[in-house]
Order: structure tokens, then C-alpha cells, then sequence
């Protein structure tokens, strides 16, 4: 089973991923991990990235889509991959699903977390409070979240078109959200 979890920056999607990865041993694709270790390591990548992500901006499509492609395969042999943080753009949805039709397989499931964005910026700041990950702070998050208002969630008529997307209440507590989760992934037929 192949899923996205879509939502805004800070609204859950990566402790979800996090708690299905435990439950039912699939792997979490999250490119702002995967971009956020780039930018640790100092890589050629990390260092094309960086500047882009602090600014809250998106990063290039090919870039992104080269980084899921790299762990498909991984995904493939644990029975699935959770899309954590991607896709963003029409354009990045469309390449996803022409690169799973080249293996074969698609996306089941969009489980959409529907959050509020001025409790989304109380939880993003709490989180570069206690973390301190650069693109988290409050003027970084309201760039993300114009990002994501604009560019991504566009998006959900793209899924909803294709009969996958299913909404969540992403304001309740950690494991309600992920009951509601569960719940939505039963009815998927693999």
C-alpha cells in the first residue's frame, strides 16, 4: 500500500508517518528529512538546498523526485511507502504517479489533515523552541505555509478526482488522529 499524508507544515504528517512505519512496517518518505540530512552532511545537494528551504521556499521538482525514486525500492520490499512532504506541485503528483505506473503499482490512499493554521503556527514555534529546526521558525513557517496554501493544496482535486482522498480531523490528539488513520486505511483495497 502506497499513501500520502498531505497537510500543511507542522500539521502531524511526519508523527503519523512515524506511527504507521512502527504498526505496519512500511517506509516513510519524507523529502524534508531526506533534505534536511543533505544540508547536515554538507552535500553538493545540501548545499543547493539550503538556502532555498531557509527561505521557506519549494525545492526544485527534479531534485525531489530523484530522492523518492532512490527508495522506491526500499518501499517496494516493506509492502509500501508513506509520502510524508510530498508531492507538492501538480507537477511532482503527476511524475509520482507515472513512476508507479512504471513499477506497477500507485497511490492507494490521501489521507488529508485538516488542521488550523493559527494553531499550526502555536505548534510550529513550540517545535523550533524545543528543536530548533531553522525551517520551523515563525516567519520561515508563514512563507511554508503561503507555499503550501498556494502551491500544494491545489493538489487535493487532483486526488480527489481520483476517488483517493479521505479527510481527518488533524487537531485532535496524537492518537486520535492516528484511529482516524487506521480506520481510513482499512477501507483500501490492495
Amino acid at each position: 500500500m502506497n499513501l500520502i499524508l498531505f497537510g500543511p507544515p507542522g500539521s502531524g504528517k511526519g508523527t503519523q508517518a512515524k506511527r504507521l512505519v512502527d504498526e505496519r512496517g512500511m517506509v516513510q518518505l519524507s523529502t524534508g528529512d531526506m533534505l534536511r540530512a543533505a544540508i547536515a552532511s554538507d552535500s553538493p545537494m545540501g548545499r543547493v538546498v539550503a538556502p532555498i528551504m531557509a527561505s521557506g521556499g519549494l525545492v526544485p521538482d527534479e531534485i525531489v523526485i530523484g530522492l523518492i525514486a532512490e527508495r522506491m525500492d526500499e518501499a517496494d520490499a516493506a509492502g509500501g511507502a508513506i509520502f510524508d512532504g510530498f508531492p507538492r506541485t501538480l507537477a511532482q503528483a503527476e511524475a509520482l504517479d507515472v513512476m508507479l505506473q512504471g513499477r506497477g503499482s500507485r497511490i492507494d490512499i490521501v489521507v488529508r489533515l485538516l488542521v488550523d493554521d493559527a494553531a499550526l503556527l502555536e505548534r510550529v514555534t513550540g517545535r523550533f523552541e524545543q528543536q530548533g529546526r531553522p525551517d520551523d521558525n515563525p516567519e520561515t513557517f508563514k512563507a511554508r505555509l503561503d507555499a503550501y496554501n498556494t502551491q500544494t493544496a491545489p493538489l487535493l482535486p487532483y486526488y480527489e478526482g481520483q476517488g483517493k482522498l479521505t479527510a481527518v480531523d488533524g487537531m485532535g490528539s496524537m492518537e486520535a488522529v492516528s484511529t482516524a488513520i487506521r480506520s481510513a486505511l482499512e477501507t483500501i483495497k490492495t
